[in-house]
């Protein structure tokens, strides 16, 4: 999947007029890209379409106009876009309550390195995890995370195939799985892989 380019965004000025109906566009979108994992846990599945809305908002937010801070930008968020023979991954645990957020990010580190997806019956393959930087330290993990899933080129021929494709965690702490993957969704991630 290609990369963005500073051609591809809009002005500050252009955003403003389009920002309602891109975020219909790009809520609509990601319903058929977010996976639910167990109680607390969501996975952003993300491509050109949902980058591209959070770089526009990230200018937006922070008034960025000058060409460096727009590469800036491009720089920081291009890495999400998957690569065609992977899937970049948005992790985000969910806990309402601080204080059972605090004591369960203390119980789930290395949580990101246990989640895994699964094409067919072929072997479970595990994501890659935060490979820009370090998201835990010795008391707590993160509630954000980066996943990578890299498939082979046998992975991805099932996918194109109508191979089913499962999802989860096996965290001693957070067992989840979402088998299989509804068909839409399934689809929908089946289009970054080429």
């Amino acid at each position: 999947m290609q990369k963005l380019s500073r051609g591809d965004l809009m002005s500050l000025e252009q955003y403003a007029e389009s920002r309602a109906r891109m975020r219909a566009e790009v809520i609509a979108h990601k319903q058929l890209r977010n996976v639910q994992i167990g109680p607390n846990m969501t996975w952003c599945f993300e491509d050109r379409t949902t980058v591209r809305y959070q770089i526009q908002e990230m200018l937006r937010v922070e008034r960025i106009f000058e060409s460096d801070g727009i590469q800036g930008e491009l720089d920081a968020y291009n890495p999400l876009i998957p690569d065609g023979s992977n899937w970049k991954v948005t992790l985000l645990l969910e806990y309402p309550d601080p204080e059972q957020r605090r004591l369960t990010l203390g119980r789930l580190i290395g949580v990101e390195d246990r989640c895994w997806i699964r094409v067919s019956e072929m072997d479970r393959v595990f994501a890659v995890a935060d490979e820009d930087l370090e998201r835990e330290n010795d008391d707590k993990t993160s509630a954000v995370h980066f996943l990578r899933f890299e498939l082979s080129s046998t992975m991805r021929a099932a996918m194109k195939s109508g191979a089913s494709l499962s999802m989860g965690v096996d965290h001693e702490n957070y067992r989840h799985a979402v088998s299989p993957v509804p068909g839409l969704v399934r689809d929908a991630l089946c289009l970054d892989l080429s």
